[in-house]
């Protein structure tokens, strides 16, 4: 049997309000054993707040990992090696009690 005959079309809707996309230059990442909760944030000092949440499986994460490794070769091949950049100071962040 033909596999592409196999292979069923998936039309995806892309709602109007994800297209522009959300800016973030930061992110957290903490897993349960049944699933990877990834919350990307915009943070400016004094201040930050998650931009966006996406909650994955295992299964899916590491196929996502594999294919930001495949992206960033290809991106490094046509544009040249990134450097990484040097980490910042890591300020204090997270949701704290009010001192009484």
């Amino acid at each position: 049997m033909d596999e592409k005959a196999d292979k069923q079309q998936i039309k995806i809707a892309f709602p109007e309000a994800l297209r522009g996309g959300a800016y973030a230059n930061n992110m957290f990442v903490t897993h349960t054993r049944e699933e990877f909760i990834l919350d990307f944030m915009m943070v400016t000092p004094p201040a930050g707040s998650v931009t966006a949440r996406v909650v994955i499986s295992p299964g899916h994460m590491k196929r996502m990992v594999s294919a930001l490794k495949d992206n960033l070769n290809k991106y490094e091949a046509k544009f040249g090696k990134l450097t990484e950049a040097v980490e910042p100071n890591k300020p204090q962040m997270g949701f704290h009690p009010s001192a009484e």
